[in-house]
C-alpha cells in the first residue's frame, strides 16, 4: 500500500543566480542597538534566544548605539582601520601578483577584513588564533612583516616556512597565529583541545577559531562543539558565515534553516549572531565571549554574518554562481567604509588623512613586494632543497639521514 502523499526532496538553491536579482531578505537582519546585552555568567541554556537575534553597533549613521556599544580607544579604532586598509591594499596587489604569473595561488579576504582585525587587537599576545584563509588581518593588526609574507607567497627561497605551505597558509606562533590549513574544520579542534589543555594547566590563555558557513555542516564542526561543551573550554568559537563556501551557498550548510550561530543552543552553548561587518560589534561581541571565558563559563560560539566580495580564490570565477553585481546589494556595506564613516563622525579622521595613509601604506606594500621581487618570484627562486629535511624528527633517524646522504646535502 502506498500513503496518500509522496515526498519530494528539498534542494536549497540560492536567491539569485548570475542574471538575477540579489535578496538578502533571508538573513533577517534587525537595527543597531535592537539587542539586549545578557551578563557574560548566564548559562547558556538561559541563552537559547540570543542566536535568533542580531548584535549591531553601528546605525546608519555610523553612530555608535545601543547596550553592546563598546568603549574603544580612538587610538585602537584607527589601528583598526590601518590594519583593515593594509589587508585590502595588500589583496589586490598579491591578487594582481597572480595575474603576473609570480606566485601560484591566492585568496583576497576583501569584505571581511573588520573581524580578524578587530580580534586580533582584543585578544591577548599568548592567546592562539587558530585561522582559515581569510583572516590575514590578524597579522596585520599584529605587525607581522610584510617582506615575509611576500617571500612566502612568491615560494622562494627567503620564505619563513621553506617552501613547507601553500603560498596563503600561513603560520606565525609568536604572533599568536596557528599554522593553517586548507581544511578548515580540522583547525577548530585542534582550538578546542589547546583550550582545554590551558584550563588542565591552570593557565589563562584562550582560544579564538574560526570556520566558514560550509564547514559547520561537517563533522569535525560539531566534534569540537561536543568536547567545548562538555569541558568547558576557554574558547571562542567563530563561523564566518560569508553566503558562500567556494560555489556552494550557505544554504547547503543549513543557514536558511536556522541561524548557524544557533548551533550552539543544542550543545548549552550560548550562541551570538553578529554583524560581521561592523567593527564594533565584533569587538563588543568577542569582549562578551571573553569575560565570559575568564568566569570559567567556557566557551562561545559567534556567527558572523558578512559576504565574500572576490572569487573563493584565483581559481574561482564567482560570475559563473551568483549575480556579478551581488555584493552591491549586501545590506550590511562595507567594513572598511563603516568604520571609516564612523572615525569621521566622532571628528578623528577626514579624507585628507585617509588619502595620505592610503598612499603610504600603498608604498610600503610596493616596496615589500620589490624587495620579494629581488629574491625571486615563483620558479626563479626556492628554498634549498636540504629544508625538507629539517623540522621532520626531533632527531632525525636513519631514514632521514639515509636520503639526505643520498640527495648529496
Amino acid at each position: 500500500m502506498r500513503n496518500d502523499a509522496s515526498f519530494s526532496l528539498h534542494i536549497p538553491e540560492p536567491d539569485a543566480r548570475p542574471g538575477g536579482i540579489p535578496d538578502f531578505s533571508h538573513l533577517h537582519l534587525q537595527p543597531a542597538g535592537a539587542t539586549a546585552r545578557p551578563a557574560p555568567d548566564t548559562s547558556g541554556i538561559a541563552l537559547r534566544d540570543l542566536p535568533f537575534s542580531f548584535v549591531r553597533v553601528l546605525d546608519e549613521d555610523a553612530r555608535a548605539v545601543g547596550p553592546w556599544a563598546p568603549a574603544i580607544p580612538v587610538e585602537t579604532m584607527l589601528r583598526g582601520l590601518r590594519a583593515m586598509m593594509l589587508t585590502r591594499i595588500f589583496d589586490d596587489r598579491m591578487f594582481r601578483a597572480h595575474r603576473q604569473g609570480k606566485t601560484s595561488f591566492y585568496m583576497k579576504s576583501t569584505g571581511e577584513e573588520a573581524i580578524p582585525v578587530a580580534q586580533s587587537l582584543l585578544l591577548g599576545a599568548g592567546d592562539m588564533c587558530f585561522p582559515t584563509y581569510r583572516v590575514l588581518g590578524w597579522l596585520m593588526a599584529r605587525d607581522y612583516p610584510l617582506h615575509d609574507l611576500v617571500n612566502q607567497i612568491f615560494s622562494n627561497e627567503k620564505d619563513p616556512l621553506h617552501g613547507r605551505q601553500l603560498p596563503i597558509l600561513y603560520s606565525a606562533r609568536a604572533y599568536g597565529f596557528y599554522s593553517l590549513s586548507g581544511n578548515l574544520g580540522s583547525r577548530m579542534n585542534h582550538a578546542v583541545g589547546w583550550a582545554m589543555a590551558s584550563a588542565y594547566k591552570n593557565d589563562d590563555k584562550l582560544a579564538l577559531a574560526y570556520v566558514g558557513d560550509g564547514t559547520t555542516a561537517e563533522g569535525d564542526f560539531h566534534e569540537a562543539l561536543t568536547f567545548a561543551s562538555v569541558y568547558h573550554a576557554p574558547a571562542i568559537l567563530c563561523i564566518t558565515n560569508n553566503q558562500w563556501a567556494i560555489s556552494s551557498y550557505s544554504g547547503f550548510a543549513g543557514a536558511q534553516e536556522a541561524p548557524l550561530g544557533a548551533r550552539a543552543v543544542g550543545y548549552g552553548l550560548p550562541g551570538l549572531r553578529v554583524d560581521g561587518n561592523d567593527f564594533l560589534a565584533i569587538w563588543a561581541a568577542t569582549q562578551w565571549a571573553i569575560e565570559r571565558a575568564r568566569a570559567n563559563m567556557g566557551a562561545t560560539l559567534i556567527e558572523f554574518v558578512t559576504y565574500r566580495v572576490a572569487g573563493h580564490s584565483t581559481s574561482d570565477d564567482p560570475t559563473k554562481y551568483r549575480p556579478s553585481d551581488e555584493a552591491n546589494h549586501f545590506p550590511l556595506g562595507d567594513p572598511l567604509d563603516r568604520l571609516k564613516r564612523h572615525l569621521v563622525t566622532l571628528g578623528h579622521w577626514d579624507e585628507e588623512r585617509h588619502a595620505a595613509l592610503t598612499h603610504e601604506l600603498d608604498g610600503q606594500v610596493r616596496a615589500a613586494m620589490k624587495d620579494g621581487e629581488a629574491i625571486g618570484t615563483l620558479g626563479k627562486s626556492k628554498p634549498p632543497v636540504s629544508e625538507m629535511f629539517e623540522g621532520v624528527f626531533k632527531k632525525p633517524d636513519w631514514r632521514v639521514i639515509e636520503q639526505r646522504r643520498e640527495m648529496g646535502v
